[in-house]
């Protein structure tokens, strides 16, 4: 290991490098590495190739937190863990053709990376999963380009539905308005409705006959029950100023629709 790491450290003092704060690219791909330097000395670092080599581990002290572009493709890595969450800049991944094997543990590695729209993957062995598509895109959903494709608004919302089913069984059943749940099959429907809170006829029936099915008592029923002040019985200024005993009474309109 020490070997390598000075191999390494040769290829970078190789290159002319004057000043540590002048490096913002940095190539060092096909040089036959397999340990990644130290590269967080260079405070303004922002794109570095490093694809085509040997490395197979990748540890969090390599990079520093303002990198925003990162090629670590064609390599043996197997896994990132706890190596690539600090770099919440980082906007363009690839990882494609390495050793990684464990979808979960490289997605969740990946999702504080709230700019990252740019992310290769494929000829991993966790990409032969039929669901591998799907929930890169369902957790990471700032990614708009999953392996050279573009991520369409459709395959975001098959993706939903398939990660949270729970959740989209609740979207699909809101209905707007107050929505009456229907009664089990071979019991009368009751003609009641729920009131909103508060109402003083809160335990008050509807005795309505329109809003019964005798045909077929298990049919749904929704109600969309919405009021509206009656401002024509609001006092106005001139009303206080005149003796006038026949004011307008103010009342609430409530309007029901089936």
């Amino acid at each position: 290991m020490e070997i390598y790491r000075q191999e390494n450290q040769d290829s970078l003092q190789k290159r002319v490098i004057r000043r540590d704060t002048d490096v913002t690219h940095l190539h060092l791909a096909r040089r036959g590495l397999t340990y990644i330097p130290d590269l967080s000395r260079f405070p303004m670092l922002r794109c570095v190739w490093l694809n085509n080599n040997k490395i197979r581990e990748v540890f969090r002290t390599s990079f520093n937190c303002c990198l925003t572009e990162l090629y670590l493709q064609n390599n043996d890595i197997l896994s990132i863990s706890g190596a690539l969450r600090h770099l919440t800049c980082l906007r363009v991944l690839l990882l494609f053709n390495n050793q990684m094997r464990c979808l979960e543990e490289t997605v969740s590695e990946l999702k504080n990376m709230q700019d990252l729209h740019t992310l290769s993957l494929y000829l991993n062995p966790f990409t032969q999963d039929p669901e591998y598509r799907q929930y890169v895109q369902h957790h990471l959903p700032s990614v708009r380009f999953l392996d050279r494709k573009e991520v369409k608004q459709e395959e975001r919302r098959q993706a939903y539905k398939l990660f949270s089913v729970e959740r989209q069984r609740v979207l699909d059943s809101i209905a707007f308005g107050r929505r009456a749940l229907p009664p089990p099959t071979g019991r009368k429907a009751s003609n009641s409705f729920t009131k909103p809170v508060g109402e003083r006829d809160l335990r008050k029936r509807c005795t309505d006959s329109r809003f019964e099915d005798r045909e077929n008592p298990s049919v749904a029923k929704s109600i969309i029950q919405f009021s509206i002040m009656n401002w024509t019985g609001t006092s106005t200024s001139q009303w206080n100023h005149l003796d006038d005993s026949s004011k307008p009474a103010s009342d609430i309109l409530t309007v029901k629709l089936r």
